[in-house]
């Protein structure tokens, strides 16, 4: 048997195994800081909110922003109709808060859209006053003209204007869920993630 020119075949060598990867993955890189201004302000803005929910009735700050809304509901929605109109005022001044939060949660910052969930639980704070007076009519409205009260009108048309405590209280334990998630997620969102020095 000759040998072929070259010498003899060299036997395969066997397969190479992957060499496992000691780089830190991208979460090992980036660390949490507390971020203490976030946390305080949010605080102060629950404090406000448990403030809101204990005595919706008191006429604050918050309600008179809700009111510019309010009103701009009414004209706005009033395009689709009497109805809708008499509903878009309500509508509209918790639609405004809430479409920013969801905003703001879309594009990555949370704890903004916490921050503008407690508008949220305010506002419903504030629309439920105004369902419980559905029957009393005793809130002072713009035009002093109690026959114009929204919800008196609204419930009135759709039979439920007997049960307009319970309804006020269903919006009220709303804002109040809203609040609650607005502080819990605002103190957990404070934790800024930055990169870890190499």
């Amino acid at each position: 048997m000759t040998t072929p020119p070259g010498g003899p075949a060299k036997p395969p060598s066997p397969p190479r195994r992957p060499v496992p990867s000691f780089r830190p993955s991208p979460e090992a890189s980036v660390r949490t800081r507390f971020n203490y201004f976030k946390a305080g302000f949010i605080v102060l803005v629950g404090i406000y909110g448990v403030v809101c929910a204990l005595d919706p009735t008191i006429y604050r700050f918050l309600d008179r922003v809700d009111l510019v809304f309010h009103e701009a509901g009414h004209v706005i929605f009033g395009f689709f109709g009497e109805f809708i109109g008499l509903l878009g005022g309500s509508l509209m001044q918790v639609l405004i808060p809430a479409i920013v939060t969801g905003y703001f949660i879309l594009h990555g910052q949370q704890w903004s859209g916490m921050v503008t969930l407690f508008w949220v639980g305010q506002s419903l704070f504030n629309v439920s006053v105004y369902v419980k007076d559905a029957r009393a009519r005793a809130l002072p409205l713009l035009g002093d003209d109690p026959s114009a009260h929204d919800w008196h009108l609204i419930l009135g048309r759709l039979g439920l204007l007997r049960w307009d405590q319970a309804i006020g209280n269903l919006v009220y334990l709303v804002g109040f869920l809203a609040l609650a998630v607005a502080i819990m997620g605002g103190l957990y969102f404070s934790q800024d993630r930055e990169a870890a020095d190499a």
